[in-house]
């Protein structure tokens, strides 16, 4: 990675399998807040995600196939993508999902402002917050920023006071290597040195900027974190959708379940949260721009497409049939907070 002047260079790494009808809100609500460069790998989609990736070339997308031959896929593409010319020219890399969105609270709402609050962070690491489902049912073609405003308490979730993150790291940060959730120090790296902050422009605690305890890499106390900035995580979206995810499974890690217990943690509607609706009103017209292109237009309507196919499909099947009824009737509460409630006699 190296740096230039303004404007900012801000490459944006993920890894995606069969996104496809998410990928160009994805990739221009990250334009309007400063990403410059999208790096992009792909496991073998089948919903025509490749396509549409491989036509958005004119606005800062490369794709890649992932080069792993094993389990590990992402860690397999962050290893790759760190020898990357794009990341190699950035002045800040942003790795992160494609159901997750910065929601910048300081100036407009942008890396820039985000950079310039956090005071010489050469690392700064967001909060999640997880986005529930909240009763919405049937994939529609819409911004999901838009359909989904419900969400926990921002300083807990579950019973964790500890939040995951995910990190922007600045070209001259000591990099040992990429995570999915932040950057790891070089061994020689003085950590006494280094800048780094929570959400709130707050220096992350010793134990979590060394990563000495596997607990502690990629979680922080979310309490007072999000002043600044925190992290919007959709990770359920509409129950239809939710149905692919399950088919397609993790895109990182293989051997993860998305299940109802999954479903139930993330889908805590306690707290309203429009705050990144301030941006709405761009985001469609900068969608609205990309699809000016006919073969990008043309390629995301087959993704579209091919999602509402595979929908189907599964519905059809009498075993994610029954898991969709069994979603459809879960309590919008985490499964320990519905135990505790049992244990005082409340019924959820």
């Amino acid at each position: 990675m190296g740096q230039t002047d303004t404007p900012l260079r801000i490459t944006a790494v993920t890894c995606i399998k069969n996104e496809g009808p998410f990928l160009l809100e994805w990739i221009a609500y990250h334009r309007l807040i400063g990403v410059t460069d999208f790096l992009f790998y792909t496991n073998d989609c089948t919903d025509g995600s490749d396509a549409l990736l491989d036509a958005l070339g004119a606005f800062g997308v490369v794709r890649r196939d992932n080069p792993s031959s094993g389990p590990a896929f992402q860690m397999d593409a962050l290893r790759v993508a760190s020898r990357d010319r794009l990341l190699r020219a950035a002045d800040w890399v942003w790795v992160a999902d494609i159901d997750e969105f910065p929601q910048i609270a300081v100036g407009d709402g942008r890396f820039s402002d985000l950079i310039a609050a956090c005071d010489g962070a050469q690392a700064i690491s967001l909060c999640f917050r997880y986005f529930a489902n909240a009763g919405v049912e049937v994939f529609v073609d819409l911004p999901v920023i838009q359909q989904f405003t419900q969400t926990h308490n921002p300083d807990i979730w579950t019973s964790d006071r500890a939040s995951e993150v995910k990190t922007l790291t600045r070209a001259d940060f000591p990099l040992g290597r990429l995570g999915a959730h932040r950057p790891f120090l070089r061994p020689d790296a003085d950590a006494a040195q280094i800048r780094w902050t929570d959400g709130s422009g707050r220096q992350v605690p010793n134990k979590f900027l060394n990563a000495d305890k596997p607990a502690t890499t990629r979680k922080l106390l979310s309490g007072w974190a999000r002043g600044l900035a925190s992290l919007n995580h959709y990770a359920l979206r509409s129950l239809d959708s939710f149905l692919v995810k399950v088919a397609r499974g993790d895109v990182n890690r293989p051997d993860r379940l998305f299940d109802l217990r999954y479903w139930q943690e993330r889908n805590d509607c306690a707290v309203q949260d429009s705050a990144i609706l301030r941006h709405l009103p761009a985001l469609r017209a900068q969608m609205a721009l990309m699809m000016q292109d006919p073969e990008v237009a043309t390629r995301h309507q087959t993704c579209v497409d091919r999602h509402r196919d595979m929908i189907a499909e599964l519905k059809a099947q009498p075993d994610y049939a029954a898991l969709r009824r069994a979603l459809a009737k879960a309590p919008a509460l985490p499964p320990d907070e519905i135990t505790l409630l049992a244990e005082l006699g409340i019924s959820a």
